[in-house]
């Protein structure tokens, strides 16, 4: 793996790569999409001289089998993850346009950096959970600030099931936000 690094002008001592396998499913195939978007995170990375390892992680049992996941490590995690995570929704954004091409069965690639995902949908899942339960005490409609779709759907799942209310999204493009509205019964 140093001498790939290497043969792409890459520090092997910035980028360390350890490929941990992909989950194998009966029915799905590998198609070596998952390796072109460890290296495309890992180029991309480099270039911008952050200092950090990535992971190609193996999917667990829950997991679709031709998700792509990826996770990011090292002293500039934080840099990669960036205000309010734009900058990892962008990397993430850039590696499906990488591998995704018309005629091909879609993949999806999740790209997390020391744990900020999971952490971000724990955070939004109880403050939906806590604006559930006040929407349905003053019986008032609560709208949320413009969400991107990944999180407006963590919003949506942990209210899905919460007695009284429905939630709905509202707006355009990046402006789009969740309300959650109390039902009458």
């Amino acid at each position: 793996m140093d001498s790939e690094a290497a043969e792409r002008g890459i520090d092997a001592a910035d980028v360390d790569v350890e490929a941990q396998g992909a989950g194998d499913a009966a029915e799905f195939e590998e198609d070596g999409r998952a390796d072109i978007a460890l290296d495309f995170v890992i180029d991309v990375l480099a270039s911008m001289g952050m200092d950090c390892t990535v992971d190609l992680l193996e999917n667990e049992e829950e997991d679709p089998p031709e998700e792509i996941r990826l996770e990011v490590e090292g002293k500039d995690a934080g840099r990669v993850i960036g205000k309010k995570g734009q900058t990892l929704a962008a990397l993430q954004f850039l590696a499906n346009r990488v591998i995704n091409r018309p005629g091909k069965k879609r993949r999806h690639v999740i790209i997390d950096a020391e744990g900020y995902r999971q952490r971000r949908e724990d955070t939004l899942s109880s403050m939906a959970r806590r604006l559930g339960k006040q929407a349905v005490e003053e019986g008032k409609i609560i709208t949320f600030e413009p969400m991107n779709p990944q999180d407006r759907r963590v919003v949506h799942l942990a209210l899905a099931k919460f007695p009284g209310v429905v939630t709905k999204s509202d707006g355009e493009g990046e402006a789009r936000r969740v309300q959650i509205i109390p039902v009458r019964r």
